[in-house]
């Protein structure tokens, strides 16, 4: 079997103003970096659209529909100082949704050993009925949801390591005791959220901040010590991964200090957990990552880690 990778041409048809960090061009570099021989082997799918009763899993009916009427026909809307729209943003949003789900449908019934859905606009930032981030659907958590309402998992966990905190999963999964939520983010830093004593209802969500300047070592110590140790203990049948590589030294909106090593070793410690627990199962999902290079070259080697299973 193989790494599929997911894709779409609709993901560059998200565009955003001059000069904002999550641009079309974030996705042109990273399958700039895959288009390499040495990723010759990866199986590479176009993602199918979702339905919008698919997100209807994650967000309330009248979110997902103000969010398609927020969709100008021309130019660009604001949802927030952060968050905008174009013409092409529906369908981008629906895609990422449908290669969420794709990937997990694929890993899930055996076709392949792990999938990555290169994506965007990224997600984790989304709330049940708040755009926001960059964000207007919570790519990540339909993937989750997905996974339990048609393969009937029982336990999933999101291992999140953007360099910002997913406060929009926190909040989707916080009650939710099937769902373990980790993750790792530069704190104080947008959204504001993330602090270790926010534990759930179930004592199932897992922060485990880092400080501003904090490298590989800190990152790994992190990951080591307080996440491993419960995704252990939590036995998931499926691993997803909101894949954010803005943890990179050389990310514009971020103070952590993060290289591909980094990125490859935090992939291959949840590979060894999901071979542990999940029959190997595994789906990541890109979020953030906004210097070209950092992005493209933690990418690659997330992919070339996930193809080693």
């Amino acid at each position: 079997m193989a790494t599929l990778l997911l894709h779409h041409p609709a993901f560059l048809d998200h565009l955003v103003p001059p000069g904002h960090p999550e641009r079309p061009d974030r996705l042109r570099a990273l399958h700039d970096a895959l288009d390499d021989e040495a990723f010759a082997a990866l199986v590479r799918e176009v993602a199918p659209l979702a339905d919008p009763a698919a997100v209807a899993m994650v967000h309330p009916e009248r979110f997902v529909e103000a969010i398609r009427k927020a969709i100008p026909k021309t130019g660009f809307r604001r949802i927030d100082p952060d968050t905008v729209v174009s013409p092409g943003s529906w369908a981008a949003a629906l895609c990422a949704a449908g290669a969420a789900m794709r990937a997990v449908d694929a890993v899930v019934g055996g076709e392949v050993n792990n999938a990555f859905a290169a994506v965007r606009p990224p997600g984790h930032h989304a709330e049940p009925e708040t755009a926001m981030g960059f964000c207007l659907f919570n790519t990540i958590a339909i993937a989750a949801r997905h996974a339990q309402a048609k393969h009937g998992l029982e336990r999933v966990a999101i291992v999140d390591f953007d360099v910002h905190h997913g406060n929009g999963s926190q909040e989707i999964f916080w009650s939710d005791a099937s769902v373990l939520y980790c993750s790792t983010h530069e704190m104080p830093l947008y959204p504001g959220s993330g602090a270790r004593t926010e534990r759930g209802e179930h004592n199932n969500i897992v922060n485990a901040p880092l400080s501003s300047g904090s490298g590989g070592k800190e990152f790994r110590e992190t990951v080591a010590s307080i996440v491993l140790p419960r995704l252990g203990e939590f036995r998931p049948d499926l691993v997803v991964v909101s894949a954010g590589f803005d943890a990179h030294m050389r990310d514009p909106l971020a103070s952590l200090n993060l290289d591909e090593t980094d990125f490859a070793w935090v992939t291959d410690q949840l590979m060894q957990v999901a071979n542990r627990h999940a029959e190997g199962r595994l789906v990541s999902v890109l979020e953030g990552g906004y210097d070209l290079q950092g992005l493209s070259q933690s990418a690659a080697a997330h992919v070339k880690t996930l193809m080693r299973a």
